[in-house]
């Protein structure tokens, strides 16, 4: 089991990224949570088996269609989650 947490960067805010990724999260079967930091990136936890998280990371990578990527900050987190949700806070 893998726990990894991503700040991405671009134009990531506004563009559907946090539903699209709690869909592909859930389409991979991948825990944790999504959502829109302050500072305009987004900022995501996610835990799951190896490949399943690896597959989602590089989903991130160029995210939904209308999104724009430019890096993502990969750094290991701590918890246990269930589902995946997309946060407000």
């Amino acid at each position: 089991m893998k726990t990894h947490r991503l700040h991405i960067h671009g134009r990531v805010q506004g563009v559907w990224f946090r539903e699209s990724m709690r869909m592909e999260a859930e389409r991979l079967n991948v825990a944790g949570w999504v959502r829109n930091a302050p500072d305009g990136t987004v900022e995501a936890v996610i835990q799951g088996p190896a490949s399943a998280v690896e597959a989602l990371i590089e989903w991130a990578r160029s995210g939904p269609p209308l999104a724009r990527v430019d890096r993502i900050e990969i750094g290991e987190a701590e918890g246990v989650y269930r589902e995946f949700l997309k946060r407000t806070d």
